[in-house]
């Protein structure tokens, strides 16, 4: 390369999601390769993204999202296509979609001509009911001229559903950020979360129907048999879906539970920063999902030295060892239920803790960003004048 390509990256929140995680790290990588990337994603509050970057950001301007799902995507993707516009806004010369909602916005501004191509990373597909839903996450998938996937699982899907074939580019992990070393911040952690002696059951990601939660509250209801004071915490859900039934389904089950109200809590999201201290105050953290595109919170906690429980289906078990961690049937609570109190057996807890950094440490940032490296000169064009 003649001159280091300036790379657009688009996520579509500022909040502490998985395809966010991703971008900003994507975009840190490449800037310690020499490359100029810039993250980008509406911000209706103003606040920025939800942590600091070495890359730079942008946060496009954006209104209050309305409830309607579908009128939120045509919104947000409205905003991005208003932002970049502008001629200045769009001196870029890759553009590369973390979701459908940029997408969406990349393939109108691609239709109009403001724009000649774009990327697109698939970290998952959605099912929705809802016929406009389906027709705009299909647009944002077929309008990209070149795709990157995380998985080998998401790659043969991607091929077989939409007949795209996906450059696999993986995730990593931070190991000087999540490591078993502990920072200060674990003892007044603790007491804002008001957690006791556990065991700590941990689960990240809020409560969605592929986070598996109801089947993991059952499970964690029979882990309470056994150990009475156990406490089951789950931190973040910052969601632009709707996952209102789900969370009354949940909800329900917890009620006629009758559980005492410390034995579960739901944090919400909580700051960057506290999130290595958190996988350190947990016993297991239990990544039940029943999808996903890659399962990052499952090496996170490894790298901290916390015993995991994971499902036992792609794409965890392309990247995660069969020693490495306790697998479950993710369809059975009883299954969920047996991997916890496996994990908690002095014996298992010790061994996971100690191979569970070094797990970890296989997965970096900078292979990550180097992986995506053909595809943008590929699409490399002249940048605007």
């Amino acid at each position: 390369m003649s001159r280091a390509p300036r790379i657009a990256i688009l996520a579509h929140s500022t909040n502490p999601r998985g395809g966010v995680v991703h971008a900003l790290e994507l975009g840190d990588a490449l800037i310690r390769l020499g490359f100029e990337a810039v993250v980008h994603a509406p911000d209706p509050r103003g606040a920025g993204f939800f942590r600091p970057s070495l890359c730079e950001t942008v946060s496009v301007p954006a209104a209050p999202a309305p409830a309607d799902i579908a009128a939120m995507v045509r919104q947000r993707a409205g905003e991005y296509v208003r932002h970049f516009e502008v001629p200045a806004n769009r001196r870029f010369d890759v553009f590369h979609a973390q979701d459908g909602i940029s997408a969406n916005g990349l393939a109108t501004l691609k239709q109009r001509g403001l724009i000649p191509a774009f990327a697109r990373t698939v970290h998952h597909v959605d099912a929705f009911r809802d016929p406009e839903l389906t027709a705009l996450q299909r647009r944002s998938i077929l309008a990209a001229d070149r795709h990157f996937v995380v998985s080998r699982l998401w790659q043969g899907l991607l091929r077989d559903g939409f007949g795209c074939e996906a450059t696999i580019v993986g995730n990593g992990i931070d190991i000087k950020r999540f490591t078993p070393v502990p920072d200060g911040r674990e003892a007044a952690l603790a007491a804002r979360l008001g957690l006791g002696p556990g065991p700590v059951v941990l689960s990240i990601g809020g409560v969605e129907t592929r986070k598996n939660s109801c089947r993991i509250l059952e499970a964690f209801l029979q882990l309470r048999a056994m150990h009475p004071r156990a406490q089951l915490v789950i931190a973040g859900g910052a969601s632009l879906l709707d996952h209102h039934d789900y969370i009354n389904e949940f909800n329900a089950l917890k009620a006629e539970a009758d559980l005492p109200s410390e034995a579960v809590r739901r944090t919400g999201p909580l700051p960057q920063e506290d999130m290595p201290a958190l996988y350190r105050l947990a016993d297991v953290l239990v990544f039940a999902s029943v999808k996903e595109g890659f399962g990052l919170v499952a090496l996170e906690a490894m790298a901290c030295g916390v015993p995991t429980v994971v499902s036992r289906i792609a794409p965890f078990t392309e990247h995660i060892g069969e020693n490495e961690t306790v697998w479950c049937d993710p369809l059975h609570a009883g299954s969920i239920a047996d991997a916890l109190m496996l994990a908690l057996q002095p014996q298992t807890s010790a061994r996971l803790a100690k191979i569970g950094p070094t797990a970890a440490a296989r997965f970096d940032w900078a292979d990550t960003a180097r992986a995506h490296l053909p595809t943008y000169e590929s699409l490399r064009e002249p940048a605007h004048a």
